[in-house]
């Protein structure tokens, strides 16, 4: 089952990015992981859906239509999402591919609550199904910046390994064509 992992944040040093690291690394079995680099994405432009997209755009709309699910993390910056995170929602929003997907998202507990409340109502807007049980906040306080620090703490690694497995457990039927009663929030 091929999850797509998106991090908000362009930082080398990104906690966001070793959540989702950190995340791929205590999923079940059946979860492959691919990540995407936001960074690639020119600036959204509408006019540049007029026919033929621009390589880049066009490559993730189809990682995201290859996806069984999304896993997402984003910082927040000035109580918003990050303007580069923001881009590559953008050049989704057209797009026939991200219309019902699957999304877990997680983010650091006690930061990004602004983001957070942002991101669902854009997630809702584009018809996103969010799996409540696997967005979740994470209890890291600032201490970790590599997955191997995130998979340390003992409780953000349970935190991690009971959201991926909900995750996974969300959209498993959904995967093979049958109904996740109840499992998966759906947002329109």
């Amino acid at each position: 089952m091929k999850l797509l992992a998106i991090s908000g944040s362009l930082r080398r040093g990104s906690s966001n990015s070793a959540l989702l690291e950190a995340a791929a690394a205590v999923a079940p079995q059946e979860a492959e992981f691919e990540f995407y680099d936001i960074g690639r994405l020119p600036h959204f432009n509408p006019d540049l859906e007029m026919g033929a997209l621009p390589s880049e755009p066009a490559a993730l709309r189809a990682r995201v239509g290859r996806a069984a699910g999304l896993v997402i993390s984003t910082p927040e910056y000035a109580h918003g999402l990050p303007g580069s995170f923001k881009n590559a929602l953008d050049w989704l929003v057209g797009s026939v591919e991200f219309p019902n997907k699957p999304v877990a998202l997680l983010w650091t507990e006690g930061r990004g609550e602004h983001a957070q409340m942002s991101l669902r109502e854009i997630l809702r807007t584009m018809s996103a199904q969010l799996v409540a049980d696997a967005s979740i906040a994470v209890p890291l306080y600032g201490r970790a910046s590599t997955a191997e620090a995130v998979l340390a703490d003992a409780d953000a690694r349970t935190a991690l390994t009971h959201a991926m497995s909900a995750f996974i457990s969300a959209i498993g039927p959904r995967s093979r064509g049958e109904a996740a009663v109840g499992a998966v929030t759906r947002n329109h």
